[in-house]
């Protein structure tokens, strides 16, 4: 595509990797200023006019309204409003795909904090998006060319 990518996983705190690294998953508490972060990110990039690719696990969907709305999405469960502040326009590719398949995946990839025995929680915490979220759904179960063939695809025809 030629857009910056950023992986999220870059830019969890120390104290949310040692957790992690130590099997314990993570909670809203220690996600938010994480997606906080990453939603800044966004937002600098889109005043720029710059298209990014964000790998992130958005697992709910509180989540993924921060990512498009900033804090302003924890306290409010209202529609963004056209203006200054309004909604990124994202859209979430949601990679979905049975849990063993995810679960080799996992214990194939070193040197990563996240350990394997922590895909049980993040399954419990998955919210699958749902309308009106702005997604698709694309099964880990194709090929690395097929997955980025069916997002590319949703992004230039939507």
């Amino acid at each position: 595509l030629g857009w910056k990518f950023y992986d999220a996983d870059d830019y969890h705190s120390p104290e949310n990797k040692k957790k992690m690294s130590e099997g314990i998953p993570l909670n809203d508490e220690d996600r938010i200023p994480w997606l906080c972060e990453l939603h800044d990110i966004l937002r600098r990039e889109d005043s720029s006019r710059q298209d990014v690719v964000l790998a992130c696990s958005a697992l709910k969907k509180m989540y993924r309204r921060v990512l498009a709305s900033g804090a302003s999405a924890i306290e409010s469960n209202q529609p963004e409003q056209p203006g200054e502040n309004a909604a990124l326009k994202i859209l979430f590719a949601h990679l979905d795909g049975p849990r063993d398949v995810i679960a080799e995946r996992l214990e194939k990839r070193k040197g990563h904090f996240l350990p394997p025995e922590l895909l049980k929680s993040q399954f419990d915490t998955l919210e699958p998006p749902s309308a009106p979220e702005n997604f698709i759904t694309v099964s880990l179960e194709k090929s690395l060319p097929e997955i980025v063939l069916e997002i590319e695809n949703a992004i230039f025809q939507g």
